[in-house]
């Protein structure tokens, strides 16, 4: 059973003073959970070792995808293939940070990886400050985490300049480059978690602006904010797949500034082999011995699964089937025509009221930071954020 700790939750204006502005869920319930996850410091550390080796067999299935012309299986759009090669090719193009879904973890239940967001993750500001914010808020020691997301993530940003140089030579590397931070317009949650890492990369020591993403001009020379001022990076909240879908003439244009490296466009393009669910059919064929995957196919399994589109978010277009591949439960959604993955099907631990939890940790050069989210069978966007506390 979950073991959780009851606290004093924030009030919507304290939230709100936080930037924190999406707190309400669309039927008047609470988004963020009034009690915290209890997690050993046994535990804490589990889910670091986790994530790094995960991280490591990504790397090494995403080069194998490359050099064997996955992408089709992979479902990824013919008009990123030559800008995910590039980027792959130079480590300039730095990945700064992403979140992996885990099960297991908490109560004697072992770790299994449920999927890898790696180019737009959520719950970056609810991970990084928010949870710490309900611990300062109850009196209790900020250390009891395991978060140091935000730190993790402004180091990450001088790798972008120092790359495996140490971090602290930052100032001896860096000539003045700027960095473009876009979201679209209208969504609070992305607008708030985009100036976040703004801000991040300003205590780096980088220049940086801000553009929402209509505002943003882009021709093969470069990419400039409304004022015509060109930037060296362009960080996007806006996933590679839409952009290949929905703008293809942007998809275009991207790839030849790419090709005359007239800017680094980050998460780099690469990420979408990571965020591609099909990459774990890939790791199953690579790490079959590896304790944290389950099977996975891109063909149905006899055993109870999930079948999930490989781009999609917050559980949508997702079911539960059975070995027949009847179905036990579903979401709707707009993914419905992305390639499917079969998952094998794993239980969440449960809380006392048979709430499912799925831990989320979050990687920035390393794992950094620890977060749950609570729901049912399938957690989908009315999910709940949960903090954790370390005892």
């Amino acid at each position: 059973m979950v073991q959780l700790q009851n606290v004093t939750p924030l009030s919507n204006d304290k939230l709100e003073e936080l930037g924190f502005s999406w707190h309400t869920d669309h039927d008047g319930s609470k988004y963020v959970s009034n009690a915290l996850v209890v997690v050993s410091a046994t535990e804490a550390e589990a889910y670091y070792n986790a994530v790094n080796e995960l991280y490591d067999m990504y790397v090494e299935a995403a080069e194998y995808v490359i050099e064997n012309d996955l992408f089709f299986e992979l479902g990824i759009p013919f008009n990123l293939v030559d800008v995910i090669k590039k980027s792959w090719e130079n480590d300039v193009h730095w990945h700064i940070y992403g979140r992996f879904d885990l099960a297991g973890g908490i109560d004697g239940k072992p770790i299994k990886l449920i999927e890898f967001n790696a180019d737009t993750p959520t719950a970056l500001f609810e991970t990084a400050l928010l949870q710490w914010a309900i611990l300062k808020h109850n009196s209790l020691d900020e250390e009891q985490q395991f978060n140091h997301v935000y730190e993790a993530i402004s180091n990450n940003f001088k790798r972008l300049i120092t790359l495996f140089e140490e971090t602290e030579k930052f100032d001896e590397f860096y000539d003045g480059w700027k960095i473009l931070f876009s979201s679209v317009e209208g969504n609070d949650e992305e607008e708030a978690t985009t100036k976040l890492l703004q801000q991040m990369a300003t205590d780096a020591g980088f220049a940086t602006s801000f553009e929402f993403l209509q505002n943003v001009k882009f021709d093969e020379n470069g990419i400039y904010d409304a004022h015509e001022n060109k930037y060296e990076y362009w960080f996007k909240l806006f996933p590679w797949e839409d952009i290949a879908i929905d703008e293809p003439e942007l998809a275009t244009t991207l790839t030849s500034i790419m090709l005359n490296q007239e800017a680094i466009i980050l998460n780099p393009a690469y990420t979408l082999l990571f965020q591609s669910k099909g990459m774990l059919k890939i790791l199953c064929d690579l790490f079959p011995d590896s304790s944290y995957l389950l099977q996975t196919s891109f063909e149905p399994l006899k055993v109870k699964q999930v079948e999930k589109p490989v781009f999609g978010r917050e559980g949508a277009n997702t079911k539960v089937l059975d070995g027949n591949t009847e179905v036990i439960s579903q979401t709707e959604g707009p993914y419905g025509n992305y390639k499917k993955v079969y998952q094998e099907y794993i239980e969440f631990a449960k809380d006392n009221n048979g709430d499912k939890y799925q831990a989320g940790v979050f990687f920035a050069y390393e794992a950094c930071g620890l977060s749950f989210r609570k729901g049912g069978e399938i957690l989908d966007n009315m999910s709940k954020f949960v903090g954790h506390i370390i005892k």
